[in-house]
């Protein structure tokens, strides 16, 4: 009888710790983390950044990556990083001395490829995901003011190929070469644009949504805020070119439709973008950089007919906030329970302690994406 006890006993033990091994399995498994974050403008410098003036982008991208890399070494309850995301100005335009797009290139692969150390749960190098932005359109296709050299598509073509490896091009065409991809990560879809979800992109999106359950959540990446600036549409004025008396920038592929002037409002695009959402509900989120600070709001379209969860994201070169208070720079945490449908951002001052590379806590935001 003790003996069948002590059996009984060491059973029950055995049994508890193979329980608690697939319950932390499968939690893992259930849970997505990722950062965010947008326009890391190399070739610009900073005033000021940890006592030092005319700060380069390079010195501070890197020592932003040294925050981030902190989340995969540091005993956190962050079970690992599944990717990094960045939606674009990856260079700044080539005006008033800025490097060129060739050298900023080079530098973001410096930074965010060769001293990236994030990781995921199992070990494997964590993704990277990237967008253009406008300045890195601008660079390959010109500007309305001089830029030196006129042009330069170097980060263009750089983002291409780092995303399309068995797809490689050596010149860049914004018609043909368009940066628009998707991936499915533990049952949430990733659909990362080009700029802005004008009605090319809608297409596109269509089209790849059409194998997509509507249970399955979907995300959103641009550069572009959802309320879309004039400039970044084709000039609908005379040959609808690139010219310093319209200064319309033919960012995306869409003609102007409100209007002639570069002052002008962007309804009707943005109601056929909020026409786009109301028909796919399971769109839950529309992440954006752009406007460089940190804000978690919802945006309801012209018409006042949606309300889609945004998230926008800090600068680590031309923070509206953290420009003046480096302490206030950030990039975004996210983390998503794919078993409850809970999603969780998290702003990470990561310069919170000025030469220290440990991390502060802004604002955090919670929804739900059932």
């Amino acid at each position: 009888m003790k003996y069948k006890k002590h059996f009984s006993f060491a059973g029950l033990v055995l049994w508890l710790l193979f329980i608690t091994e697939i319950a932390h399995a499968q939690t893992k498994d259930n849970v997505i983390n990722f950062i965010f974050t947008s326009d890391v403008h190399f070739g610009l410098t900073k005033e000021e950044f940890r006592g030092k003036e005319k700060v380069p982008a390079l010195e501070i991208n890197k020592a932003m990556v040294q925050a981030m890399n902190t989340l995969s070494t540091k005993s956190t309850n962050i079970a690992g990083i599944d990717a990094l995301i960045i939606t674009g100005d990856i260079a700044n335009r080539m005006e008033n001395g800025v490097q060129s797009a060739t050298e900023s290139w080079r530098q973001f692969k410096e930074v965010y490829i060769d001293s990236n150390r994030l990781h995921k749960a199992n070990g494997a190098k964590s993704e990277l995901f990237i967008m253009p932005g406008n300045h890195d359109m601008s660079n390959a296709i010109g500007f309305h003011r001089p830029m030196k050299p006129n042009k330069d598509a170097a980060s263009m073509l750089g983002i291409y190929n780092l995303m399309f490896p068995n797809n490689q091009v050596s010149k860049f065409d914004s018609s043909l070469t368009r940066i628009h991809y998707s991936r499915d990560i533990k049952g949430v879809h990733f659909i990362f644009l080009s700029l802005y979800p004008d009605s090319a992109e809608r297409v596109w999106m269509e089209k790849d949504l059409k194998n997509i359950s509507l249970s399955t959540p979907v995300f959103l990446f641009a550069h572009s805020v959802p309320d879309v600036e004039p400039r970044f549409f084709e000039n609908p004025n005379g040959v609808h070119d690139i010219n310093e008396e319209d200064k319309f920038e033919n960012l995306v592929p869409e003609r102007y439709k409100d209007g002639r002037d570069v002052k002008g409002e962007t309804t009707i695009e943005q109601n056929e973008f909020a026409d786009f959402i109301n028909k796919h509900s399971n769109i839950k989120i529309y992440f954006h950089g752009h406007e460089n600070w940190t804000d978690y709001y919802t945006y309801t379209g012209p018409k006042k007919n949606i309300k889609l969860t945004c998230i926008r994201t800090d600068s680590p070169m031309k923070g509206r906030i953290s420009l003046k208070d480096e302490k206030k720079l950030a990039f975004e945490l996210v983390s998503i329970n794919t078993h409850t449908g809970i999603l969780t951002v998290k702003e990470v001052l990561w310069n919170a302690h000025l030469n220290s590379n440990e991390l502060g806590w802004g604002l955090e935001g919670t929804y739900n994406l059932k």
